[in-house]
């Protein structure tokens, strides 16, 4: 139970959380507060700590406005101080983690009497390598990476190092005005050259590094281990996660988790584990290996270490593993062949994710095969870590100290084949959702090339043994967590356990009065494509305001290009399309024009429907082309509507209907970003008048005023 202390304590914090702002308490905030605190503090664990039961997730659907972020803060902080645990607050984007870090926790830690520390996790791929940086800067490691070149997915040119910027990171590193985290550089960093200084688990040295005590991501990871609320992201949680939890972040059984943004939980989950092989790709790179290999062996001081041992035995695994890559595209030709693909039509997914029995024979050897070559690898890579404790085992502290690294990108990608082959030679268990399985036939000619995809339709499983099962405790929140105004489609992606906490919390905008939602009745359904657009161009020719900021989301790349080109000059003259500067650039441009008192026309797809925050005369108007259907393609969405049709369901009102539903929400949610706000929605889809789904589609927004 939660103890009359900590009842005390939270309301409190929260007394003094609203005094600060001026504000006044907020139902759906106290709701929020409340569901949050109840279901953390009566977690209960047996002698040996175990906890007891599955009441210890809340799911809360917390609308616009409602204040979620400084809900789950007060509720959770204190229940995990008092219990020894650390609050892992999670995001799926910078914008949200950067609003809790410099604003929401200094808020409260300045405000109440909460005291805690806090800190920012991020991957390693955030922070510098010093070994790399000191690598780009010496013209013997340029050498070494020439020497490799085939095995690395980015392979630099001599003249293509920026040596400028790297000289300017490492002056700035020795006079202390920079720490090595990428997010705190002052200057412009291209993609490209922050990839090359940065490495992964694989890779790390970890304490055997000559820089290990100065390293930026080693120095970042000992704040964590003091922290009492680390604020992460969902790909760090689930790669955390993914190695068994504690590796990156606090074990789950010590953790409570808050996940914000919590709709993109299931689809991050299922990323992590989808891989994609492409068969001669494969072996072009093995061959590579092979040949790169032979100069660790000539590197050796003695020919009878392990290590040599282990590279007498590598070209033999290595030509096992073509010599099957072989046999699955010969047997793959004549399939192939009898499908008809085509560059037009280049995709084939296996029904149910049921591959032949060749396949999955090919693919148990090809994994058998990978996991030998793997171990190989590996322990060639734990002879160079132990070096420099114990000389003479064939490899010099030097080539160690260069190799080590090397071997990590190594292992990297096998990893990525393995998962491959163990997707493919898994035999489903029928009580489970299968495994989306395909194959795509990329290229032309001589280039042509097979590549096999797989990944989990439902996350559910994955989530429930990694997360769930193992965690303390957990929060879920959202502005759209239900879809049709029902958790069902969330349960069935995330597996949250049964017995959990749900709570829908109204958001406090006044949508009857401040937003107006109009649904024209055109002429043609988006099914007919030319004349549906022709529609839209006419609409906003008309009715867009040129003094106004509006917005126009699409479905269609290709439909926002043609309306893009067609507008008329008055509309031409303020318009700014995605994917002609950065989205930041973009919004940045359009927020100065209204700044101005000029109009702005953005238009924009799919990111710009959801996480664009464009509050008051920013945003006054919002054009819907159509219904946001999931494209039809996609593989894993393909599969999980054959497997619910299976089962005696109806894809389309279980799935499409649903995730139409959650994307039509967030698309319309760009309008009211305050209690100020006002503005109109205009959904240029004539189905949310005809067809019967159009209406359970209408209900599931929130009550704007219906035209």
């Amino acid at each position: 139970m939660l103890s009359d202390e900590l009842k005390t304590q939270i309301q409190r914090a929260y007394r003094a959380s609203l005094d600060a702002k001026s504000h006044k308490p907020r139902s759906g905030q106290r709701q929020m507060i409340g569901a949050i605190a109840r279901t953390l503090g009566n977690i209960k664990q047996d002698s040996e700590g175990v906890r007891l039961g599955e009441r210890h997730v809340a799911v809360i659907e917390a609308g616009t406005g409602t204040g979620k972020t400084l809900s789950y803060c007060l509720a959770a902080i204190p229940v995990a101080k008092a219990r020894g645990l650390t609050l892992v607050i999670s995001t799926a984007t910078v914008a949200l983690q950067e609003q809790i870090l410099h604003k929401e926790l200094p808020n409260l830690l300045e405000h109440t009497e909460l005291t805690f520390k806090y800190t920012l996790a991020k991957g390693r791929g955030r922070y510098l390598c010093l070994n790399n940086l000191e690598g780009f800067l010496s013209s013997e490691e340029h050498a070494m990476e020439d020497m490799f070149a085939g095995l690395f997915e980015q392979h630099l040119q001599s003249d293509d190092v920026n040596t400028v910027l790297y000289q300017e990171m490492d002056t700035a590193l020795s006079k202390g005005d920079w720490d090595g985290d990428k997010d705190n550089w002052t200057g412009v960093i291209r993609d490209q050259d922050w990839r090359r200084l940065t490495t992964d688990h694989q890779q790390c040295t970890n304490r055997n590094c000559a820089n290990y005590s100065a390293c930026p991501f080693f120095k970042a990871r000992a704040e964590i281990e003091v922290a009492d609320v680390i604020v992460a992201n969902h790909d760090l949680v689930l790669a955390d996660l993914s190695l068994g939890g504690g590796a990156i972040l606090t074990p789950p059984k010590e953790t409570i988790y808050v996940f914000d943004e919590g709709h993109h939980l299931p689809d991050k989950a299922i990323g992590h584990f989808r891989h994609e092989v492409r068969l001669q790709q494969s072996i072009t790179w093995l061959r590579q290996l092979e040949k790169n290999l032979v100069n660790l062996k000539q590197s050796l001081t003695d020919d009878v270490s392990l290590t040599g041992q282990l590279l007498l035995k590598i070209p033999q695994q290595i030509q096992s593993i073509v010599n099957f890559i072989q046999y699955a595209q010969q047997g793959l030709a004549p399939f192939i062949q009898g499908l008809g693909l085509d560059k037009d039509n280049n995709q084939h997914r296996f029904e149910f994710g049921v591959i032949p029995d060749e396949l999955r024979q090919l693919a148990y050897s090809l994994q058998t095969a990978y996991q030998k070559l793997f171990k190989s690898i590996e322990s060639i890579q734990d002879e160079c870590k132990k070096t420099k404790q114990n000389e003479g085992m064939g490899v010099t502290p030097e080539i160690a100290e260069t190799w080590q690294p090397i071997l990590g990108v190594i292992l990297g990608r096998l990893e990525q084949s393995i998962g491959l082959w163990q997707l493919y030679c898994a035999v489903d268990d029928q009580a489970y959702p299968p495994n989306a399985r395909w194959l795509v036939l990329s290229g032309q000619g001589m280039e042509q090339d097979i590549e096999l995809g797989g990944s989990p339709i439902l996350a559910a499983n994955t989530l429930r043994q990694q997360l769930w099962d193992k965690c303390y405790g957990a929060v879920v929140t959202s502005a759209t967590l239900t879809a049709l105004n029902q958790f069902n489609r969330f349960n069935m992606r995330s597996g949250v356990p049964r017995d959990s906490e749900y709570l829908r919390v109204l958001s406090p905008f006044d949508f009857q009065k401040n937003g107006r939602l109009v649904v024209p009745n055109m002429e043609h359904e988006p099914n007919r494509v030319e004349q549906h657009t022709a529609e839209i161009i006419g609409y906003l020719n008309e009715h867009v305001n040129t003094q106004k900021g509006s917005l126009v989301l699409f479905s269609s790349r290709r439909q926002m290009e043609e309306v893009a080109q067609s507008l008329a000059a008055g509309l031409q003259d303020i318009l700014l399309m995605q994917g002609e500067q950065s989205k930041r650039v973009i919004l940045d441009s359009h927020k100065a024009r209204i700044d101005e008192g000029k109009g702005s026309l953005l238009l924009g797809l799919a990111s710009f429907a959801e996480g664009v925050d464009l509050p008051g005369d920013y945003l006054t108007c919002v054009y819907i082309a159509k219904i946001p259907f999931a494209v039809p393609d996609d593989p894993v969405e393909a599969t999980l509507a054959e497997w619910i049709q299976k089962r005696g369901g109806n894809p389309f009102m279980e799935i499409t209907i649903p995730d139409a539903s959650l994307r039509l929400v967030q698309a319309t949610g760009r309008l009211l970003r305050s209690e100020q706000d006002r503005g109109e929605i205009h959904i240029l889809d004539k189905r949310l008048l005809t067809k019967r789904y159009g209406s359970q589609l209408i209900n599931s927004l929130p009550p704007y005023q219906y035209l």
